[in-house]
């Protein structure tokens, strides 16, 4: 204090300090105030006293050092992403559909993507599962760990081809609680088409053959007992398999006992049900809240519609096929993507044979959309079930009214379509045919023909695929074209009697090109 006063006396000290500096000096000292170390009243002056004191904020955002400061003078949270895991194979990239989406605007989606022959994994009470998942980068193999937190099942869990058996690894995601689309309940129940089949079975019952009509089938525990069945021919089935395989078509009780005999060395269950002569084969499925129909016609004649050629067109969605599927979705707990397989036979009734679950191959023209649904759905039951928020779908909602809207348009272009490759395709084999014929025939013994066999040879390939009357033949192949062929059939004739035909015979090449005449015009007619 005596400095103080030694310098408050120096006239030059006082002139120089700012102005109003002795009279906060002078202010009286506030009670209650500390005086063990007093503040200097310089700096009491040039705080400012409009910025309180900020109080330590407990939260999580005043730890983040990253990120600008928010208005409220808080720092945005990094949020750890979700990681997704994709069982599907290398076809279909699903890492570019889940691209810059993110769960409830918050999370970011890592998507790992691998079949389940690339995958192990180990599954704890506490710490849920843990996967390992072998990847091939620039053709070196690489080993990378993670916890999904979330699955979507594009592959089948179980095929009774040696080496295809992946039902340990669906009940270790299981065991270690990892949510997926289908669920994994439901996956494991499919690794049965028989005990999916007696699911029908009571829709069946409880709906009725009218509502629901499903076809009639035998299950034979082993080959002990496959002695006989009702009717033939039969189509027998056996064990677990896809697209087709494992399926015989039986035609009398000689040819039962031959398959009998593969069963048992086959060594599993079998079942069999009656043939139905198809007319087309109908599906319908269902991804989401979104739903399509779909129609498809053999060309090359097999009995089996997913082999060889076929026409595939989507149709209407009627109230009965949505009855169809919404009452199969509900197995299980309930199916988000599935779908229902059924042939119209010709006897003009419909028989509902099977119901896929998530490992469905997508067809059509839409399988694109149908990708883009899958999407929105997974990311929908993700946040649902992490996040607890429900969200809605309107992609499906809109992508189901643009496709009611062009649903009478989009089957009649790709028929048309279909038919005019078909058309062209006949024209190739009739001019190569024409060629070979000129070639080894002389002009003399053209000339020589009958006027319907002239007609023919100078009418040009378009005029005689028009449709229009069919004139009457009486030459050795009249007989061949039989009135209760199908469509499919008819067209297997045709290019059947054209490859058989000798390219020499003049009346051959007349009478094939009436039968494709006959077969064109019954398609375009309907």
């Amino acid at each position: 204090m005596n400095y103080l006063r030694r310098r408050l006396s120096d006239s030059s000290f006082v002139a120089n300090l700012p102005n109003g500096y002795m009279m906060d000096l002078q202010r009286p000292t506030p009670p209650g105030s500390s005086t063990s170390s007093p503040a200097s009243p310089a700096t009491e002056r040039r705080q400012p006293p409009s910025i309180p004191s900020q109080p330590q904020s407990s939260g999580p955002s005043s730890g983040s050092a990253s990120g600008p400061a928010s208005g409220s003078g808080t720092k945005p949270v990094i949020r750890k992403p979700k990681i997704l895991l994709v069982i599907d194979d290398q076809h279909t990239d699903w890492s570019k559909y889940f691209r810059g989406k993110k769960l409830n605007g918050e999370y970011e989606i890592r998507v790992e993507q691998a079949e389940f022959s690339e995958i192990n994994l180990a599954s704890y009470v506490n710490s849920g599962c843990m996967v390992d998942m072998q990847v091939n980068k620039g053709g070196t193999k690489v080993i990378r760990s993670f916890k999904p937190d979330f699955a979507l099942i594009r592959q089948h869990a179980y095929s009774m081809i040696p080496g295809e058996d992946f039902r340990n690894l669906v009940i270790g995601l299981h065991f270690g609680g990892v949510p997926s689309v289908n669920s994994l309940f439901s996956i494991y129940n499919f690794c049965s088409k028989p005990w999916v089949f007696s699911q029908m079975i009571k829709l069946y019952h409880s709906l009725g053959p009218e509502k629901f009509p499903l076809n009639e089938q035998t299950f034979y525990p082993s080959h002990t007992q496959m002695l006989t069945t009702p009717s033939f021919p039969v189509v027998v089935k056996m064990g677990h398999a896809h697209a087709g395989m494992g399926k015989i078509k039986v035609e009398n009780q000689q040819d039962f006992q031959d398959i009998t005999s593969v069963v048992a060395l086959a060594g599993t269950y079998a079942t069999t049900e009656p043939y139905v002569q198809s007319k087309y084969d109908i599906r319908i499925q269902k991804i989401g809240s979104n739903y399509k129909a779909y129609m498809r016609t053999s060309i090359s004649g097999n009995w089996k519609a997913n082999t060889g050629s076929a026409m595939l067109e989507q149709i209407a969605m009627t109230d009965r096929y949505r009855m169809w599927i919404d009452s199969c979705a509900e197995m299980f707990g309930g199916l988000d993507i599935c779908a229902v397989k059924a042939v119209h036979g010709k006897d003009g009734n419909d028989y509902i044979i099977e119901v896929m679950d998530s490992s469905m191959p997508l067809i059509g023209e839409h399988v694109e959309e149908d990708k883009q649904l899958i999407t929105e759905l997974v990311i929908s039951k993700m946040a649902q079930v992490l996040l607890g928020v429900s969200t809605p779908q309107p992609s499906s909602v809109k992508v189901q009214n643009t496709l009611n809207a062009s649903l009478l348009l989009i089957p009649l272009s790709s028929v048309m379509i279909q038919y005019s490759q078909i058309i062209r395709l006949c024209v190739v084999c009739l001019r190569t045919a024409g060629g070979h014929r000129s070639a080894s025939a002389s002009p003399s013994q053209s000339a020589q023909g009958s006027p319907q066999r002239a007609r023919s040879a100078t009418t040009s390939p378009s005029q005689a695929f028009q449709p229009g009357p069919i004139p009457a033949s009486s030459g050795p192949g009249a007989q061949k074209q039989s009135p209760q062929l199908n469509k499919s059939q008819s067209l297997t004739n045709s290019f059947t009697e054209t490859l058989r035909g000798s390219l020499t015979d003049d009346e051959a090449k007349a009478e094939t090109i009436r039968s494709l005449r006959q077969s064109f015009a019954s398609l375009f007619s309907d």
